[in-house]
């Protein structure tokens, strides 16, 4: 893929003037963890952020971005949201809810915009790699920009 084509996430980023660059990896019809998709792009799962959408109620929705290497803490989450529990969106909720698809959820650029945490330890790197709205599409991006970017919030979740 030489060209990628502009998402919401990226059509965002340039609004904002925000510096990013774009990695592609190739994609099939199966799905990639965020380990393979590390793999693929040659990077170490620590730098890679996989961005996960979750309920606390009926009108309550979160997106939680956490490194690849690591699973999200229920407990954490509702904590920080302040929801008496969370849980992850089912996947048919996924792209009507967000107008992304699964392998391909950006936190920036949703049909709707919602509260969006994003775990401390991404301080830690210079650079993180999220998806840019599309299977195969990831931004490279200063973990302060991603905040800015999304309105986020840094918080402890794994």
């Amino acid at each position: 893929m030489s060209t990628t084509h502009k998402t919401n996430a990226l059509r965002m980023l340039e609004t904002l003037g925000i510096a990013h660059e774009v990695a592609t990896h190739p994609v099939g019809e199966e799905h990639f963890d965020a380990a393979e998709v590390a793999r693929l792009l040659g990077i170490s799962p620590e730098m890679l952020f996989k961005t996960l959408v979750a309920r606390g109620g009926p009108e309550e929705v979160f997106v939680f971005c956490i490194p690849g290497n690591a699973e999200l803490d229920l407990k954490k989450a509702a904590r920080v949201t302040g929801a008496r529990k969370v849980e992850l969106l089912p996947l048919k909720d996924l792209t009507p809810l967000t107008g992304y698809v699964r392998g391909g959820c950006s936190p920036i650029g949703m049909k709707k915009k919602f509260p969006t945490w994003i775990d401390k330890i991404a301080t830690a790197q210079e650079k993180i790699y999220v998806n840019a709205g599309g299977r195969g599409m990831q931004m490279i991006l200063a973990p302060s920009d991603l905040l800015r970017a999304a309105d986020a919030r840094y918080a402890d979740l794994v």
